[in-house]
């Protein structure tokens, strides 16, 4: 029997589909030393999970793959300067805070795009809706100006191709190095106007912001803006587009959300793990950790891929189905850092913004159901998805009967 080759995660065929090449590496290569990307390849969920759980593996890999564009975020910090950073930003995404204060901001941006097409009786979900729904509630949540929202989604694209660029193509640094100049220069002077105009906003919130004496600086600001906008926006246009194409794809789910829209939390977190946005993060080990395969080295980079882990069959039954009523997903925990899938990492790293993106996509799904009550899904045939490190439909393009017209 020939041994199967190790699939390169950089290929054009990996791009076309990486979930066939996922296989092989769980099988049979679960700590691939990968050189074009001076990493080590991880891909079965308790490897995974263990990256992102155990405090022997640190974020410091973000300080070249993140830092460069961004600033330094709470996604470098460790220890009590973490803790303290993150819990100066955490309030505004949970709780009252959210429910009070956002949840409106949501709908109002959802309503709005919707109404834009809802009487042509036919939208491509991703470029219509997906793609400007969550930048637009972030720039408003932080009460940025409506007109500048073009700006912010390219800021945010360039931001995402440098944090995925394992290739290192020079356009795309140059860009992502650009960018973190545009969004310095443009967010500064707006955070230090508002320090002395504070309304009731995000922004005015953080800038208000204190816990044992420590505030947040213009800077920290500025990096924590420029990740919202980047995660924030490229993660939930990919869940709320996946998400459909998973329901329109599995006709008896889909009757079964729109009967009961209770489901949709269920839908959302099968729709992470079953085709996440994120189909990859990287870990660094402060000492040598025994995982499946071998020894990952101290100082080493580890490409954890999602993607993988959340259709291992070792942990998930029947892992290449989409089934929202699956058992073997806590749904109680799925929007905490104790969830038992990976997509918005685990323990203390947690996705800060879970429950920002469990209100927009609840909001979402909701209202692109109720506009479109006889939905259907034109050129069926063409599903591509798109993305290596991030990924998610090309184009989601419906028809429909209009509602309320």
């Amino acid at each position: 029997m020939t041994a199967r080759e190790a699939p390169d995660i950089l290929s054009p065929e990996f791009a076309a589909d990486p979930y066939s090449h996922y296989k092989v590496l769980r099988d049979d290569f679960p700590l691939l030393w990968h050189e074009p990307t001076n990493s080590y390849i991880v891909s079965r969920f308790e490897d995974v999970k263990k990256a992102f759980k155990d405090p022997v593996f640190t974020t410091r890999n973000y300080d070249w793959q993140l830092e460069p564009v961004h600033g330094r975020t709470i996604l470098q910090l460790e220890g009590r300067e973490h803790s303290v950073r993150r819990a100066l930003v955490a309030p505004a995404f949970r709780g009252s805070e959210l429910e009070e204060k956002f949840l409106p901001v949501i709908e109002r941006n959802s309503r709005e795009l919707i109404d834009g097409f809802r009487a042509a009786g036919k939208a491509d979900i991703v470029e219509d809706y997906a793609k400007k729904f969550p930048v637009n509630v972030i720039a408003d949540m932080l009460d940025l100006p409506k007109e500048d929202r073009p700006q912010f989604r390219e800021w945010y694209t360039a931001i995402i191709a440098f944090l995925g660029n394992l290739s290192q193509d020079p356009d795309v640094i140059e860009a992502g190095m650009r960018t973190q100049r545009e969004f310095q220069e443009y967010m500064i002077p707006v955070i230090q106007h508002r320090r002395q105009n504070l309304g009731d906003d995000l922004l005015s919130a953080l800038c208000t912001a204190e816990i044992d004496g420590t505030q947040m600086s213009d800077e920290d600001i500025k990096a924590f803006c420029s990740l919202l906008l980047a995660a924030g926006g490229e993660t939930t246009d990919k869940a709320i587009a996946s998400l459909m194409l998973n329901l329109f794809n599995n006709p008896e789910q889909l009757a079964a959300v729109r009967e009961n829209r209770e489901l949709i939390p269920q839908a959302f977190i099968e729709t992470l793990r079953f085709t996440p946005p994120v189909h990859m993060i990287m870990r660094e080990p402060a000492e040598d950790v025994e995982l499946s395969g071998g020894l990952a080295p101290a100082g080493a980079t580890l490409t954890c891929l999602i993607g993988a882990a959340n259709r291992d069959e070792r942990h998930y039954a029947d892992p290449e189905r989409f089934d929202l009523f699956r058992e073997d997903v806590n749904t109680r925990t799925a929007f905490t850092a104790a969830a038992d899938h990976l997509s918005f990492a685990l323990g203390r790293h947690f996705c800060v913004g879970a429950l920002l993106a469990k209100a927009e996509v609840e909001v979402g799904i909701n209202h692109l159901l109720d506009a479109m009550p006889d939905v259907e899904l034109t050129n069926s045939a063409d599903q591509r998805e798109l993305g290596v490190f991030t990924r998610g439909p090309e184009a989601v393009p419906v028809n429909f009967a209009p509602a309320g017209v």
